[in-house]
């Protein structure tokens, strides 16, 4: 196996080895946001969150449509804190309308990652699950190996060259 290849399986393997992810959103009045969600993928790496429509990120989804997000290895997984696995993605977000096939299919991908507390979501209804498309994306593995995200293909990475 080459070493881009070995990155590539690393690539498609990192956000299932997270169960939440940070996000950065914009306030109206342009002031930035920093949160977190667990979250689930689909296999067309479109991720989907399940917040409180009470909290400020779900205010500022709603407003903007969009959002950075960040998925990073445990620090205490890193050898060196200066070079942090992680993986970055700007998305656009789109409210998934409640009780639609959709959102039945999300949330039922929640239950079995997550547990009974999606229960007491899905009876909750404010909560909302968003979901967040990627158009834009790198994944860095440390010191100068960094790889952008395909857009026209988000499982396959291009790397980054300093040309």
């Amino acid at each position: 196996m080459s070493q881009f290849d070995e990155v590539l399986a690393a690539y498609q393997a990192f956000p299932t080895e997270r169960q939440s992810l940070m996000m950065s959103t914009v306030t109206a009045d342009g002031m930035p946001h920093a949160s977190y969600a667990p979250f689930v993928m689909d296999e067309d790496h479109r991720l989907y969150i399940y917040i409180s429509g009470l909290s400020a990120h779900t205010q500022n989804l709603e407003q903007s449509g969009k959002v950075s997000v960040l998925l990073i290895a445990d620090e205490r997984e890193t050898p060196q804190i200066f070079a942090r696995s992680r993986l970055t993605y700007d998305c656009t977000a789109q409210l998934l309308e409640r009780k639609t096939p959709t959102w039945d299919h999300v949330v039922s991908r929640f239950e079995s990652r997550f547990g009974n507390i999606i229960q007491m979501f899905r009876q909750l209804e404010d909560f909302r699950i968003f979901q967040l498309t990627p158009y834009a994306g790198r994944f860095v593995v440390g010191f100068g190996a960094a790889y952008d995200v395909d857009p026209q293909q988000p499982d396959r990475l291009i790397q980054v060259t300093g040309k």
